[in-house]
Protein backbone atom coordinates (compact mmCIF):
# COMPACT_ATOMS: atom_id res chain seq x y z
CA UNK A 1 0.00 0.00 0.00
CA UNK A 2 2.63 1.73 1.22
CA UNK A 3 4.50 1.24 -2.13
CA UNK A 4 1.31 2.88 -3.85
CA UNK A 5 1.05 5.79 -2.65
CA UNK A 6 4.78 6.91 -3.25
CA UNK A 7 4.05 5.73 -6.85
CA UNK A 8 1.05 7.68 -7.30
CA UNK A 9 3.02 10.62 -5.27
CA UNK A 10 5.64 10.97 -7.60
CA UNK A 11 3.55 10.19 -10.60
CA UNK A 12 1.48 13.63 -9.23
CA UNK A 13 5.06 15.49 -8.43
CA UNK A 14 6.10 14.77 -12.63
CA UNK A 15 2.81 15.75 -13.98
CA UNK A 16 3.10 18.84 -12.15
CA UNK A 17 6.52 19.81 -13.17
CA UNK A 18 5.95 18.70 -16.50
CA UNK A 19 3.11 21.08 -16.70
CA UNK A 20 4.50 23.99 -15.03
CA UNK A 21 7.90 24.40 -16.63
CA UNK A 22 6.51 25.33 -19.68
CA UNK A 23 3.74 27.45 -18.07
CA UNK A 24 6.62 29.41 -16.49
CA UNK A 25 8.95 29.95 -19.60
CA UNK A 26 6.08 31.33 -21.49
CA UNK A 27 6.82 35.25 -21.91
CA UNK A 28 4.31 37.89 -21.25
CA UNK A 29 2.59 39.96 -24.19
CA UNK A 30 2.59 43.08 -24.32
CA UNK A 31 0.93 45.72 -27.17
CA UNK A 32 1.49 49.01 -27.70
CA UNK A 33 -1.06 51.00 -29.56
CA UNK A 34 0.52 54.64 -30.54
CA UNK A 35 -1.03 57.55 -32.47
CA UNK A 36 -2.77 60.42 -31.56
CA UNK A 37 -1.31 64.36 -31.30
CA UNK A 38 2.36 64.03 -32.59
CA UNK A 39 3.45 66.38 -30.16
CA UNK A 40 3.24 63.71 -27.17
CA UNK A 41 5.67 62.23 -29.25
CA UNK A 42 4.19 58.98 -29.06
CA UNK A 43 6.21 56.25 -31.17
CA UNK A 44 9.90 58.53 -29.52
CA UNK A 45 7.84 57.31 -26.18
CA UNK A 46 7.10 53.76 -27.70
CA UNK A 47 11.10 53.83 -28.83
CA UNK A 48 12.08 54.09 -25.33
CA UNK A 49 9.66 51.46 -23.39
CA UNK A 50 8.72 48.48 -25.71
CA UNK A 51 12.44 47.13 -27.31
CA UNK A 52 13.13 47.42 -22.97
CA UNK A 53 10.29 45.29 -22.47
CA UNK A 54 11.53 42.68 -24.76
CA UNK A 55 14.92 43.05 -22.49
CA UNK A 56 12.41 41.84 -19.76
CA UNK A 57 11.27 38.72 -21.74
CA UNK A 58 8.28 40.25 -23.64
CA UNK A 59 7.01 39.44 -26.48
CA UNK A 60 5.90 42.82 -27.86
CA UNK A 61 3.61 43.93 -30.49
CA UNK A 62 3.49 47.54 -31.53
CA UNK A 63 0.54 48.60 -33.68
CA UNK A 64 -0.35 52.11 -35.04
CA UNK A 65 -4.30 51.63 -34.90
CA UNK A 66 -6.91 51.06 -32.96
CA UNK A 67 -8.25 48.65 -34.70
CA UNK A 68 -5.74 46.88 -33.12
CA UNK A 69 -8.25 46.03 -30.55
CA UNK A 70 -10.76 44.60 -32.68
CA UNK A 71 -8.57 41.30 -33.27
CA UNK A 72 -9.99 38.85 -30.67
CA UNK A 73 -7.13 36.31 -30.81
CA UNK A 74 -4.98 39.13 -30.09
CA UNK A 75 -6.40 40.66 -27.62
CA UNK A 76 -6.57 36.73 -25.86
CA UNK A 77 -3.22 36.61 -25.62
CA UNK A 78 -2.34 39.70 -24.21
CA UNK A 79 -1.13 40.16 -20.75
CA UNK A 80 -0.36 43.92 -20.52
CA UNK A 81 -2.06 46.78 -23.25
CA UNK A 82 -0.10 50.11 -23.17
CA UNK A 83 -1.77 53.09 -25.03
CA UNK A 84 0.25 55.61 -25.99
CA UNK A 85 -2.72 57.97 -27.82
CA UNK A 86 -3.96 61.33 -27.42
CA UNK A 87 -6.64 64.06 -28.15
CA UNK A 88 -8.10 61.07 -30.77
CA UNK A 89 -11.69 59.00 -31.34
CA UNK A 90 -12.50 55.29 -30.22
CA UNK A 91 -15.30 54.23 -31.79
CA UNK A 92 -17.87 52.18 -30.04
CA UNK A 93 -16.47 48.47 -31.24
CA UNK A 94 -13.06 49.57 -30.60
CA UNK A 95 -13.65 51.40 -26.88
CA UNK A 96 -16.28 47.61 -26.38
CA UNK A 97 -13.14 45.48 -27.01
CA UNK A 98 -10.66 47.40 -24.77
CA UNK A 99 -12.89 47.51 -22.02
CA UNK A 100 -13.32 43.67 -21.84
CA UNK A 101 -10.33 42.56 -22.29
CA UNK A 102 -9.27 45.17 -18.99
CA UNK A 103 -12.00 44.10 -16.81
CA UNK A 104 -10.95 40.43 -17.79
CA UNK A 105 -7.76 40.80 -16.49
CA UNK A 106 -5.33 42.18 -19.42
CA UNK A 107 -3.15 44.42 -16.74
CA UNK A 108 -3.28 48.33 -18.83
CA UNK A 109 -0.44 50.45 -18.39
CA UNK A 110 0.12 54.78 -19.61
CA UNK A 111 1.51 57.76 -19.61
CA UNK A 112 0.72 61.68 -19.34
CA UNK A 113 -1.90 62.38 -22.33
CA UNK A 114 -1.49 59.16 -23.92
CA UNK A 115 -3.83 57.54 -21.25
CA UNK A 116 -5.77 59.72 -19.42
CA UNK A 117 -6.37 62.66 -21.83
CA UNK A 118 -7.36 59.70 -25.23
CA UNK A 119 -10.95 60.01 -25.83
CA UNK A 120 -12.51 62.61 -23.92
CA UNK A 121 -16.10 61.87 -25.08
CA UNK A 122 -15.35 58.36 -24.00
CA UNK A 123 -16.65 58.54 -19.78
CA UNK A 124 -16.33 54.88 -19.24
CA UNK A 125 -12.79 55.03 -20.69
CA UNK A 126 -11.86 57.71 -18.33
CA UNK A 127 -13.71 55.47 -15.59
CA UNK A 128 -11.14 52.68 -16.63
CA UNK A 129 -8.24 54.69 -16.35
CA UNK A 130 -9.13 56.43 -13.03
CA UNK A 131 -8.05 60.10 -14.50
CA UNK A 132 -8.82 62.56 -17.14
CA UNK A 133 -6.58 65.88 -17.78
CA UNK A 134 -8.19 69.13 -17.87
CA UNK A 135 -5.28 71.66 -17.62
CA UNK A 136 -2.16 72.57 -17.03
CA UNK A 137 -1.27 75.95 -15.65
CA UNK A 138 1.68 77.46 -17.19
CA UNK A 139 2.66 75.08 -19.81
CA UNK A 140 6.24 73.83 -19.75
CA UNK A 141 7.50 74.71 -16.24
CA UNK A 142 9.63 73.50 -13.27
CA UNK A 143 7.86 71.33 -10.55
CA UNK A 144 8.53 68.84 -7.77
CA UNK A 145 7.17 65.04 -7.72
CA UNK A 146 6.97 64.07 -4.33
CA UNK A 147 6.59 60.35 -3.54
CA UNK A 148 3.93 59.06 -0.95
CA UNK A 149 4.52 55.73 -0.71
CA UNK A 150 7.71 54.08 -0.01
CA UNK A 151 6.71 50.86 0.32
CA UNK A 152 4.81 49.75 -3.29
CA UNK A 153 7.05 48.47 -5.79
CA UNK A 154 6.59 50.91 -8.16
CA UNK A 155 8.01 53.56 -5.74
CA UNK A 156 9.97 52.01 -3.28
CA UNK A 157 13.77 53.99 -3.00
CA UNK A 158 12.93 56.38 -4.88
CA UNK A 159 13.06 59.97 -3.52
CA UNK A 160 11.48 62.97 -4.87
CA UNK A 161 12.50 64.60 -7.80
CA UNK A 162 12.20 67.55 -10.12
CA UNK A 163 10.80 68.08 -13.45
CA UNK A 164 10.88 70.85 -16.11
CA UNK A 165 7.45 69.96 -18.25
CA UNK A 166 3.64 70.17 -17.67
CA UNK A 167 2.34 69.96 -14.13
CA UNK A 168 -0.88 68.13 -14.87
CA UNK A 169 -3.98 69.47 -13.06
CA UNK A 170 -6.43 66.37 -13.51
CA UNK A 171 -10.27 64.73 -12.36
CA UNK A 172 -9.14 61.28 -11.01
CA UNK A 173 -11.22 58.81 -9.20
CA UNK A 174 -11.35 58.70 -5.56
CA UNK A 175 -10.30 55.06 -5.30
CA UNK A 176 -6.77 55.34 -7.30
CA UNK A 177 -3.88 54.34 -4.91
CA UNK A 178 -2.08 57.38 -5.06
CA UNK A 179 1.87 56.63 -5.08
CA UNK A 180 2.86 59.89 -6.17
CA UNK A 181 1.83 63.53 -6.04
CA UNK A 182 2.63 67.55 -7.25
CA UNK A 183 1.44 70.60 -5.50
CA UNK A 184 0.42 73.63 -7.29
CA UNK A 185 1.29 77.26 -6.97
CA UNK A 186 -0.78 80.45 -7.36
CA UNK A 187 1.46 81.29 -10.04
CA UNK A 188 -0.59 80.89 -12.75
CA UNK A 189 -4.14 80.10 -11.55
CA UNK A 190 -4.17 81.24 -8.22
CA UNK A 191 -7.27 79.50 -7.47
CA UNK A 192 -5.77 76.26 -7.10
CA UNK A 193 -2.69 77.27 -4.91
CA UNK A 194 -1.98 74.69 -2.36
CA UNK A 195 -3.79 71.42 -4.46
CA UNK A 196 -2.31 68.53 -4.32
CA UNK A 197 -2.72 66.52 -7.33
CA UNK A 198 -1.87 62.77 -8.40
CA UNK A 199 0.95 61.91 -10.49
CA UNK A 200 1.02 58.00 -10.07
CA UNK A 201 -1.43 55.62 -9.05
CA UNK A 202 -2.61 52.24 -9.70
CA UNK A 203 -6.28 51.15 -9.70
CA UNK A 204 -8.28 47.97 -11.01
CA UNK A 205 -10.85 47.88 -13.39
CA UNK A 206 -12.52 44.56 -13.27
CA UNK A 207 -9.42 42.23 -12.63
CA UNK A 208 -7.63 43.96 -14.64
CA UNK A 209 -4.66 46.19 -12.91
CA UNK A 210 -4.28 49.39 -14.50
CA UNK A 211 -0.78 51.40 -14.03
CA UNK A 212 -0.86 55.05 -14.87
CA UNK A 213 1.26 58.30 -14.77
CA UNK A 214 1.02 61.72 -15.45
CA UNK A 215 4.52 62.20 -16.50
CA UNK A 216 5.88 61.94 -20.12
CA UNK A 217 4.40 64.80 -21.93
CA UNK A 218 7.74 64.16 -24.78
CA UNK A 219 10.09 61.46 -24.75
CA UNK A 220 12.64 63.67 -23.24
CA UNK A 221 10.90 63.85 -20.12
CA UNK A 222 12.09 60.36 -19.55
CA UNK A 223 15.48 61.34 -19.34
CA UNK A 224 14.66 62.28 -15.46
CA UNK A 225 16.02 58.65 -14.31
CA UNK A 226 12.85 58.54 -11.51
CA UNK A 227 10.36 59.10 -14.37
CA UNK A 228 11.78 56.37 -16.63
CA UNK A 229 11.99 54.02 -13.57
CA UNK A 230 8.03 54.89 -12.92
CA UNK A 231 6.84 54.15 -16.21
CA UNK A 232 9.15 50.97 -16.21
CA UNK A 233 7.79 49.50 -12.90
CA UNK A 234 4.80 50.26 -13.64
CA UNK A 235 4.69 48.13 -16.79
CA UNK A 236 6.05 45.22 -14.81
CA UNK A 237 3.71 45.43 -11.79
CA UNK A 238 0.22 45.99 -13.95
CA UNK A 239 1.88 42.78 -15.65
CA UNK A 240 2.43 40.82 -12.74
CA UNK A 241 5.44 40.80 -12.13
CA UNK A 242 6.20 43.47 -9.30
CA UNK A 243 4.72 42.36 -6.31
Amino acid sequence: MKRILVILIGIVLFVSMSFSGPMKNTPKKALFVWGGWEGHEPKQCVDIFAPWLEEQGFDVVISHSLDSYLDKELMQSLDLIVQVFTMSKISRDQEKALLEAVRGGVALAGWHGGLADSFRNNTEYQFMVGGQWVAHPGGIIPYEVNIVDQKHPITKGLSDFKMESEQYYMHVDPINKVLATTTFSDKYSPWIDGAVMPVVWTKMYGKGRVFYTSLGHVAKDFDVPEAREIVKRGMLWAAGLLH
